[in-house]
């Protein structure tokens, strides 16, 4: 697993060993990232990524030009691995790094009025998370009016056309991942 492009490109990363965690292929990442950039300029956004597991969508977005990421993992052995890839990208200065519950990091970073031109959301593909964690998104506007939410799931898991007031504007599917686009409705 590697950094695609930007200023840091080709800098391997580690990943925790073990099947908790599933890396987003470097095959996906690449096409995944070419889609976000056909609609967002990286340059200045502020990442969020919701179940960061090796941290590399959020770094991967850093190394593009985002101004920071907020990553948010709770497995320890995770943890380790996304501080070391940020420590090996030098990214350590635009990154933070939250250790606690998803729901609980999300009404932290309500509280203190964060909004996110770009969040991530990789969960298990077995997680609950996929109920819950887009509506609280939404409830709680963590979403700048024209950013862009992206939740990977199993190709096997169909995803709802609308979740609360987003709207899905694109899905593709790589092998077993499904990666879905969406968007705050337009009111």
């Amino acid at each position: 697993m590697r950094v695609i492009s930007g200023s840091v490109r080709g800098i391997t990363l580690q990943a925790p060993v073990g099947i908790h965690t599933r890396p987003t292929s470097d095959r996906t990442k690449e096409a995944l990232f070419s889609i976000i950039q056909s609609r967002i300029d990286l340059s200045d956004v502020n990442i969020l990524d919701i179940c960061a597991g090796t941290g590399a969508l959020g770094i991967e977005a850093l190394s593009r030009g985002a101004l920071s990421a907020t990553l948010v993992e709770v497995d320890e052995n995770a943890l380790k691995v996304i501080r070391n890839n940020l420590v090996v990208s030098r990214f350590t200065d635009r990154a933070e790094v939250l250790n606690i519950d998803v729901s609980k990091a999300l009404h932290a970073l309500a509280k203190r009025a964060c909004c996110f031109n770009i969040i991530f959301f990789d969960p298990p593909y077995s997680s609950d998370l996929y109920k819950t964690i887009p509506e609280e998104i939404s409830r709680l506007s963590l979403l700048c009016q024209d950013g862009l939410l992206v939740i990977e799931s199993s190709s096997r898991n169909v995803l709802p056309e609308k979740i609360a007031s987003l709207l899905k504007v694109d899905s593709r599917t790589y092998a077993d991942s499904s990666l879905n686009f969406y968007v705050l409705e337009d009111i």
